[in-house]
């Protein structure tokens, strides 16, 4: 598994970004999420009874220090990556770092794109729609459109999560957003789940269709995760995903 001991870390080749600068607003020693995902290359979350989190002039300097590293090695980051350990709109300082960050992009790197990854379970606060409206990519997760499996895939902290509540929020941003979701199949604790059924891609291609997202992301698991009996999506069957929005006039990438 994998945790990010630093605020600002890489630049890694992203399958889908390119050149990405991580950034992460949660503890560099814990994973910090609302979410507990099968597949989550942080693995499963642990008891953390006091998490840290960078304070707003903490990540600054972080950032402002990577940068500056860049700048001298001659690497200019594609994208600045907000994904880190865990969720990384909880940090309750969000949408100052999200202006932070627009404004260092805009010193040191003017044509890098700033995008966020997310779970979505933030997007009733108003705080938090406001610094998504702010960045270049909001790329916001749903991994099904029934709710057992999305439980049994994502395993939300909150267990009255639905995702009706998801595309509530979803739906405030007008289709002004990347819709991402991980296709897989495989069973937990005794409970089997596939989000490629006919019956799950009816229900989802529906709320894809409903929320009209400028583009969505497909993908599959592609590093260690914390539960091993997962089985990753054959690129023909997530080709075959994508052509039927695709048939729609949605944008679709498939990352398999």
């Amino acid at each position: 598994m994998i945790l990010f001991n630093e605020i600002a870390y890489g630049p890694i080749h992203s399958r889908r970004l390119g050149l990405s600068l991580g950034l992460n607003t949660m503890p560099t020693d814990a994973k910090l999420c609302t979410f507990d995902c099968v597949y989550c290359e942080c693995g499963f979350s642990r008891p953390c009874l006091h998490p840290k989190l960078p304070a707003v002039e903490e990540f600054k300097s972080a950032l402002e220090t990577k940068l500056n590293a860049l700048k001298a090695e001659h690497l200019t980051p594609d994208v600045l990556t907000f994904s880190g350990n865990g969720e990384p709109t909880l940090h309750p300082e969000f949408l100052a770092i999200i202006k932070t960050t627009i404004s260092l992009r805009n010193k040191y790197c003017p044509e890098a794109k700033v995008s966020v990854l997310s779970n979505s379970t933030q997007l009733y606060r108003d705080d938090v729609r406001e610094a998504l409206l702010m960045v270049d990519n909001r790329i916001l997760k749903l991994d099904s459109a029934i709710d057992s499996t999305m439980q049994l895939i994502d395993r939300p902290v909150n267990k009255q999560l639905t995702v009706s509540k998801i595309v509530d929020y979803l739906k405030t941003f007008n289709g002004n957003f990347i819709l991402q979701t991980c296709f897989l199949r495989g069973s937990y604790e005794g409970q089997t789940f596939d989000n490629t059924t006919k019956r799950e891609l009816d229900a989802w291609y529906s709320i894809v269709e409903l929320l009209q997202p400028k583009e969505v992301m497909i993908y599959v698991i592609d590093r260690e995760t914390p539960v091993k009996n997962l089985e990753k999506i054959t690129r023909k069957e997530m080709e075959d995903i994508a052509e039927v929005l695709r048939r729609k006039h949605i944008k679709v990438m498939v990352t398999a």
